[in-house]
């Protein structure tokens, strides 16, 4: 199945095959995902780690991960300036909401 929506708005991949099968399996569901850890990101008392981002939602980090880089992608979140190991024992980046942009504000006079 080709992708009609493009990365990051869409699930990416980097060749066809079983990398292209998971992003068009996830597809239905990615905007949902996106939505949630963005929420606990969001809603966190200070930078988060997709993988602590996975865990608060009870979430695979496979199916986390990739909806955190979708997301800073889409300049709704920032890389903090800390990092903290993760499960893998590796530093990971942790992550909170982008500062809103001009645009986003709501500009409307009601008129």
């Amino acid at each position: 199945m080709t992708q009609e929506r493009i990365y990051p708005d869409a699930p990416g991949f980097k060749a066809s095959g079983p990398s292209e099968d998971a992003a068009d399996a996830i597809a239905p569901r990615a905007p949902r995902i996106r939505d949630s850890v963005l929420g606990v990101i969001a809603n966190a008392t200070a930078p988060v780690t997709a993988d602590e981002v996975a865990a608060a939602l009870g979430m695979s980090i496979l199916t986390v991960r990739p909806r955190v880089s979708e997301l800073h992608r889409m300049g709704e979140i920032r890389r903090a300036n800390d990092r903290r190991c993760n499960s893998s024992g590796m530093t990971a980046s942790t992550w909170s909401p982008a500062p809103a942009r001009p645009n986003d504000a709501d500009t409307s006079t009601g008129e």
